[in-house]
């Protein structure tokens, strides 16, 4: 896939999570949350009222620091396509 494609795919699951209306589960948001983060390069801190929530934020993108934006665009995509899937 090249590097254009991947950005194709990427704003199209973007789209999709953007476009649903159902609330998502805490722990799929949180694992976007960093993927996203990471794949545009935006390393601005958490900004939720609540410290905890910022908290859980932090240790997400923690979790993601060591892969690259392409692979961050990828696990993405995968977690949006698996969820779409498998979802009732």
């Amino acid at each position: 896939m090249t590097s254009e494609e991947l950005d194709i795919e990427f704003k199209e699951a973007v789209d999709r999570i953007n476009d649903h209306t159902e609330p998502f589960p805490a722990d799929f948001l949180l694992r976007l949350y960093a993927y996203y983060k990471k794949a545009t390069n935006n390393y601005d801190r958490p900004s939720s009222r609540k410290p905890i929530i910022n908290a859980f934020k932090a240790n997400a993108l923690f979790q993601v620091q060591n892969i690259s934006r392409d692979e961050a665009k990828k696990e993405y995509i995968a977690l949006v396509t698996k969820y779409f899937l498998y979802r009732k």
